[in-house]
Parts: structure tokens; sequence; C-alpha cells
């Protein structure tokens, strides 16, 4: 697998460069925050590279800074994103910092600005990554304070301490703290039928997969 790439940068293609590395040129796509910290054609550049092999075809994609690739790591550990994705969410104004910052914080409303974000992906990349991107935060040195993007919902939806377990319980609050409407998390954990070894984490994926579109 490749994992690094220097050499000199040989032409842009759209959101892809090329680069010439002893003779070899290696086209790496990259997000627009990348791309912004790259030179002009004849410069040297050096990239951090996820090397993505899908049956008969191979992609790259490259990253200028550590953070970036922390980042996209990340992300594409969670269910439907692949790398395609997240370079994608990765693209645009926000840097991997305020990114990381939204998930840590819960802020699904403002996930859902970032390209090819949908509630429900907001809502998985919470539920899947939150802790750790609070520990990312911390290694970068960074509070975890997530930009100012507006209000989220923070509605917290309990029925009656008799109606459910423990569990239960803590499942449709963090649904409820999602935005979800009482009626919506009533009927999603209803549905749900804990075992011994269930954990929160889980129970609340299964429930968003029951979670009208």
């Amino acid at each position: 697998m490749i994992g690094h790439l220097r050499g000199t940068l040989l032409e842009r293609r759209g959101a892809a460069v090329l680069i010439d590395v002893n003779g070899v040129g290696y086209e790496v796509t990259m997000s627009d925050h990348s791309l912004g910290q790259v030179g002009l054609p004849g410069s040297a550049l050096a990239v951090r590279v996820f090397t993505h092999m899908h049956e008969n075809h191979i992609a790259l994609y490259g990253f200028t800074s550590a953070e970036e690739r922390d980042l996209f790591d990340l992300l594409i550990t969670v269910k439907n994103v692949g790398p395609a994705s997240a370079i994608k969410m990765v693209t645009g104004g926000a840097t991997p910092t305020d990114i990381a910052s939204l998930i840590a914080a819960g802020k699904t409303s403002a996930l859902q600005k970032l390209r090819g974000v949908g509630k429900k992906t907001a809502e998985m990349l919470v539920v899947e990554l939150r802790d750790r991107c609070q520990e990312l935060l911390q290694i970068w040195g960074h509070d975890g304070a997530a930009p100012d993007t507006g209000a989220e919902p923070a509605a917290v939806v309990r029925a009656p301490v008799s109606a459910r377990p423990p569990l239960l319980e803590d499942v449709a609050s963090a649904l409820g703290q999602l935005g979800w409407r009482s009626v919506e998390v009533d009927k999603a954990v209803a549905g749900l039928a804990p075992t011994p070894d269930a954990t929160l984490e889980g129970l609340l994926r299964e429930a968003l997969r029951h979670m009208p579109r």
C-alpha cells in the first residue's frame, strides 16, 4: 500500500493532482482543504496517502496535514461512508478541527451542511465517532468546542421511569438529543429487544436504522 508520496507537482486536474515521483506519475484525489496548500506546477509536494483498492481499480487519496488524514481514517470506519464520501465531507470551508468538533459536540444539523451528509449519516457520525473525535481534538491540542453554526435541537425524550429499562431510557434520551420527535422515539425504542450484553451504541445504531427517512 502507498502511504506517502514526495515528488514534483506536474498538474492539477479538478479535485486531483498529478505527482511525478522519480519519473512515475501518480494521480491523487485531494480535498479542497488540502488543495489549498498545494503550490504551482513544478513545485515540490509531499502528501500522506490512503490507497483504496476496489476490484481492478486503485484510487489514491492525499492529505497535506496529519489532522485531515486522521479524520479521514475515522470517517471511513462509519457504515456506508467510503473514501469518496469521506473526501467530500472534508472538502469545503470546514477545517478538520471544525468537523471533528461538530461530531464531538453532537451538532447533527451543522454536519448536514457538509457535502454528501444527510440526516442519518450525521447521526451515525455522532453515534460512532463522538468519543473518538473528542480524543482526536485532545491529541491535536484543541478544547473540542464546536464552531458557532446555530442552535441544535436539544429536546430530551424520557418515558416514565417504570416504562423502560435504564438502557432503553438512555437510547430514548440520545434519540431526543439528536432531534427526533417523541412519537418517533417511542416507536423505535419499543421495537428494541436488548440482550444481556447489549450496548448503548449498538442499540442506537439499531434504532436509527428503523427511523423514517
